[in-house]
């Protein structure tokens, strides 16, 4: 199953053209593009591929965009989850862009069996659906390989998530990490509609 969803967010938005498995214990493989506005003008795009129940098995994300002297500026990182949930991590940056440096230690990530982009809804479709939290359950803790947005700079990040209730044919999944608490609204393939303060699907009602 192929989907195309777009997000509205308070400083950009974002496309995703993503490919769903069999539920429960299917892969994801994804393009997208984003743009925004904080706390420098960007554009990014990213590729996904995942194992076996939505096992994060390699991120490429590329940001790029203009300093405010004038001059380019571009970023890419690398992220593999290779066996055991060993992770290698390559990060290349151009340009002065005044941001923090790319990449990060990969020692910090063993273990974790998802990335998180930063700002993207997407990322939160795998947890919650290896852990099947459209349904009830959790909470789940999970390990994440979080990746900062446009600096492209990774670090491990502890989340919880829980599932809260059911809407018609929507789930409410209450994310949760050290100083920040939001519920996620997903749809029935585990792909979000609302996250507040983040981002909302387009022509979502």
């Amino acid at each position: 199953m192929t989907r195309s969803v777009v997000w509205v967010k308070p400083e950009g938005a974002e496309l995703a053209e993503v490919r769903l498995g069999r539920l429960g214990a299917g892969t994801l493989t994804a393009s997208g593009w984003a743009i925004g506005g904080d706390p420098l003008p960007y554009r990014l795009e990213y590729e996904l591929s995942t194992g076996d129940r939505y096992v994060t098995a390699r991120l490429l994300v590329r940001a790029e965009g203009v300093d405010p002297d004038g001059g380019p500026w571009r970023r890419s990182l690398e992220l593999v989850n290779g066996p055991g949930e060993v992770w290698s991590v390559r990060a290349k940056a151009e340009g002065h862009a005044a941001l923090p440096p790319p990449g990060g230690d990969a020692a910090g990530l063993t273990g974790a069996l998802d990335c998180d982009l930063g700002l993207s809804p997407l990322t939160n479709t795998m947890p919650v659906l290896r852990s099947g939290l459209l349904d009830g359950g959790g909470p789940a803790e999970f390990l994440m390989a979080w990746v900062s947005v446009p600096d492209l700079a990774v670090r491990p990040s502890r989340q919880t998530y829980a599932f809260v209730r059911r809407d018609g044919e929507h789930s409410v999944v209450r994310f949760s990490e050290p100083g920040f608490v939001n519920d996620i609204v997903f749809d029935r393939d585990g792909l979000v509609v609302d996250y507040p303060a983040i981002a909302r699907r387009a022509g979502a009602p």
